[in-house]
């Protein structure tokens, strides 16, 4: 449930640029989509998490340069510096010895300190890597193409690197009897 509510401002960005291909109106769309969002959270748990605020800072910031300075590129660097953002705390956690990745999965599964390490490299890379890659389309495609590979594209590749992680991953993994 709660992935589904931290993707529904991306699909009414999606849905609204597709039905009207006017960005300026599909960024007004997810800002407030991401602002009902977060508030339904606050008042549901009375607790918002930390990435939650995160992309509600940038969707502002960001969003609201898009609409105010009436330029479409602060938007399309929304994507790049929520990834970086991650993939940065990633890398500033691994040389304070915390691995973000284990904080995150710890509970689920019993990993060696090593393969931690890797794991977290590994997110943080991927992330570093999928912040050039937004940009690379922004910069070198179609509005409508980066519109799509905004949601299928970044989707997918992260989709993707879950599989292969998971996959890496299984080998560590102990059957119960």
């Amino acid at each position: 449930m709660k992935f589904l509510s931290d993707l529904f401002p991306v699909i009414l960005f999606f849905g609204c640029y597709w039905l009207t291909k006017d960005m300026f109106l599909a960024t007004g769309i997810a800002i407030a989509a991401t602002t009902i969002m977060v508030a339904l959270t606050w008042l549901k748990h009375k607790k918002v998490e930390t990435m939650q605020w995160i992309s509600l800072g940038l969707i502002v910031v960001m969003g609201g340069a898009t609409l105010l300075l009436h330029d479409k590129h602060f938007i399309m660097w929304k994507p790049t510096v929520l990834y970086w953002l991650m993939g940065g705390g990633l890398l500033v956690g691994q040389f304070t010895g915390r691995f973000g990745m284990k904080s995150l999965m710890g509970g689920q599964l019993q990993l060696p300190d090593a393969v931690w390490k890797k794991l977290n490299l590994a997110w943080a890379a991927f992330f570093l890597a999928l912040g050039g890659v937004n940009l690379f389309v922004a910069f070198n495609f179609s509005e409508e193409t980066w519109v799509s590979f905004k949601l299928f594209g970044g989707f997918g590749l992260m989709i993707a690197f879950v599989i292969a992680q998971s996959l890496y991953l299984s080998k560590y993994i102990e059957e119960t009897p």
